[in-house]
């Protein structure tokens, strides 16, 4: 990388480390915003829009390759207004222009690089170029070349292939263009039959996961497997989804001394991760790894959820509560060389005899399995074939891989760390917050549920602006406001927060979110979320968020919210406006399954209905009521709502119909479960609610 210049471009007063990361760069970078869009129109200069995140590995590969480099700068400068964006702080910016890129025929992700008309109209779009032409892919300095002498040679062209995709991009979400479709959509269980389907064409059954090459961990999906698998009694969808949650604890994508997975794995095997750790996949993967736990009793699950969320809480939480956005793929400049292990290293940290077995166990061979001879940690080899070999017991052999783990990673803490991008995102902290808070539940660890609690305070005390919320804090709050899916899981956390305290204000505060979040987002001419609020920055399309990408819709989310706050607020039109939805949604829930996971489970949310559990007390209840939890925790109850209320309050004339009529029996914790509008007697005993809620 050549010497950074004296003096720092715009990007130095932003608070966001991947804006940071390019300060010092010779392009004259701006940030997004009226300063930059108003220079294009004025010059009459197309826009070099960039749009990335700090741990995104090949980011990095083009800011030191193209975007420190003099040359280039120099005709990036004289040519364009170029602006960077933390795609993590603009989200939707990143949406429009990644379905843009799609809509130009380029394949999308990060750096996405994207080449627009002064009025923000897209012409041109790719992603990673490397400075000259190698790998296949043009040199980035050509693509420029060509791109400006076109802007300036032939205008008209380039604005009608501009006019053309902006059309094209207001056009995905109408829902005009479903009515022409021939393809009647399906109804009730078919749809979702047809859905799961379809998704087992593309599994692999070998490995685990969907697919060939890079396998992400699509959490969505296998929680739609299991759900069908449960309610159904296909049990091939529940080993689908065991299969593929094994390959990925097992596999390279784990880190298996720190915890935590990596985004995805760049071959079908799990074995080869790209090494970045993104907050939302720890958060999003717990869940499902929890209920599969109650299915199958698995103990592998329950070590992968409790090492993962001590790996959040370790590295990467706020001293105030919150938790960071994502670690970085590479350190000292190589990529995953912080995660990396060559056997006379692992000699070093933990002793021949204890290395042995070690290596064995875990992979690492003089040859490796990665660059430079290094060896991406794995399961190589089944436990109690570890333990044969090495003439042990299997308790013995589990021992001591712990006590080499332990070592291990005290050791990796001496190594350059990789980077972190200390943004606190408001929607990734919410589903962090939901994991905590589920495990809190199933594991009955009261100090997940304080983490919980910890992390619902810093949203409330940094990210909660009046009756809205802001998008991220890192410093200080960012101005953006939150979009849909900042609300839709501040909303589910909350949710999630009442499930497993019981303190009434969790709820009242959901309800008050859920009625916010339809002032700012809702679509009432085809009913639907918009993707941001009512009174944000005008660009050129105001899309909708209804397909799930690296983390499920806000739409998805949204709806399976309305269904579950529902009972508690039955006067609001909870139900029909979720109903609504899901009829507008019906044709894309048929053809494309694969964005849809988040919508078919609020889907079968809706049309097999839920499982609702009301705790009555006749005052606070306890380590009494806390066994009924625990009977809670230990079944796998999918589309459940519980709750927890006074014995006076099932008299109030004013109170939700579910709650009415339930009294709590000669003063004991009564539970009611109930099921299609039809309840079951009063139980006081836990072993009497475990028998109730094994039928349902």
């Amino acid at each position: 990388m050549s010497q950074p210049p004296v003096r720092p471009n715009r990007l130095i007063h932003e608070t966001s480390p991947y804006l940071l990361q390019h300060a010092y760069n010779p392009v004259d970078w701006y940030p997004w915003g009226e300063e930059a869009l108003e220079k294009a129109r004025r010059e009459n200069k197309p826009i070099l829009l960039s749009i990335g995140y700090s741990a995104c590995h090949w980011c990095h590969v083009m800011e030191r390759e193209s975007f420190s480099d003099p040359e280039i700068a120099a005709f990036m400068n004289k040519h364009f207004v170029n602006i960077k964006v933390d795609r993590e702080e603009r989200p939707d910016l990143d949406e429009i222009y990644q379905t843009a890129a799609q809509l130009l025929g380029a394949q999308g992700g990060w750096p996405l690089t994207v080449f627009l008309t002064p009025d923000q109209k897209p012409f041109y779009a790719g992603t990673y170029f490397p400075p000259d032409d190698r790998y296949g892919r043009p040199g980035f300095l050509r693509v420029m070349q060509i791109l400006s002498r076109t802007y300036r040679e032939d205008p008209g062209r380039v604005a009608k292939s501009a006019d053309k995709v902006t059309q094209a991009l207001r056009r995905v979400d109408e829902r005009a263009a479903d009515g022409q479709a021939v393809i009647a959509a399906k109804e009730g269980e078919a749809l979702t039959l047809q859905a799961v389907e379809w998704l087992a064409h593309y599994f692999d059954h070998e490995n685990g996961g969907f697919g060939t090459q890079p396998k992400f961990p699509n959490p969505v999906l296998l929680e739609l497997f299991l759900r069908y698998a449960v309610r159904s009694g296909e049990s091939t969808y529940l080993e689908m989804a065991v299969k593929a949650l094994k390959s990925m604890a097992q596999g390279g994508i784990y880190d298996h001394l720190g915890g935590g997975f990596h985004r995805y794995s760049t071959d079908e095997k799990w074995l080869i991760p790209h090494f970045e750790k993104m907050l939302y996949d720890n958060a999003l993967l717990p869940p499902v790894y929890l209920d599969a736990y109650q299915l199958t009793g698995e103990p592998l699950f329950v070590r992968v959820v409790r090492e993962t969320l001590a790996y959040v809480d370790r590295e990467m939480s706020h001293p105030d509560g919150g938790f960071y956005s994502s670690q970085d793929a590479d350190s000292e400049g190589e990529e995953g060389k912080f995660f990396v292990w060559r056997p006379e290293e692992v000699e070093r940290a933990v002793g021949k005899e204890l290395a042995s077995l070690f290596c064995d166990a875990y992979g690492v061979t003089p040859a490796g399995n990665f660059e430079k001879g290094a060896s991406v940690l794995h399961v190589a080899m089944p436990l109690e074939a570890l333990a044969k070999r090495h003439g042990l017991s299997p308790d013995e052999a589990r021992e001591r891989l712990q006590e080499a783990r332990g070592k291990l990673l005290t050791a990796r803490e001496q190594r350059v760390k990789p980077g972190r991008d200390e943004k606190v995102i408001t929607s990734w902290n919410a589903m962090m917050i939901s994991a905590y808070a589920k495990a809190a539940r199933i594991l009955d660890e009261p100090a997940y549920a304080a983490r919980a609690r910890r992390a619902a305070a810093f949203i409330e005390s940094r990210l909660v602006d009046g009756e809205r919320l802001l998008r991220s804090f890192k410093e200080r709050p960012a101005q953006t406001p939150g979009y849909l899916e900042d609300y839709a899981f501040w909303v589910q956390a909350l949710i999630d927060l009442y499930e497993v305290t019981f303190e009434r204000r969790f709820l009242e505060q959901a309800g008050a979110w859920m009625e916010r979040t339809l002032a700012a987002f809702w679509d009432a001419s085809a009913p639907g979320f918009y993707f941001t609020p009512e009174g944000h920055e005008a660009l050129i399309h105001r899309p909708k968020d209804w397909r799930d990408q690296g983390i499920p819709s806000g739409t998805g989310v949204s709806l399976k919210n309305l269904l579950r706050l529902h009972p508690a607020f039955d006067e609001r039109g909870y139900l029909e406006k979720a109903q609504e939805v899901l009829e507008a949604y019906r044709r894309q829930l048929d053809q494309n399954p694969w964005a849809t996971g988040s919508l078919h489970l609020a889907y079968e949310a809706l049309i097999f209905g839920a499982t609702e559990v009301v705790l009555v007390t006749d005052s606070p209840a306890g380590d009494r009521l806390k066994e009924f939890q625990k009977v809670l925790g230990r079944h796998y109850l999918p589309h459940s709502i519980v709750h927890q209320i006074q014995d006076r309050e099932a008299e109030d004339p004013k109170a939700p119909l579910l709650w009415r009529g339930k009294r709590a029996l000669n003063g004991a914790v009564t539970a009611y479960v109930c099921r299609g509008g039809s309840c079951s007697p009063p139980v006081t005993e836990p072993g009497e609610l475990d028998r109730l809620l094994a039928r349902a």
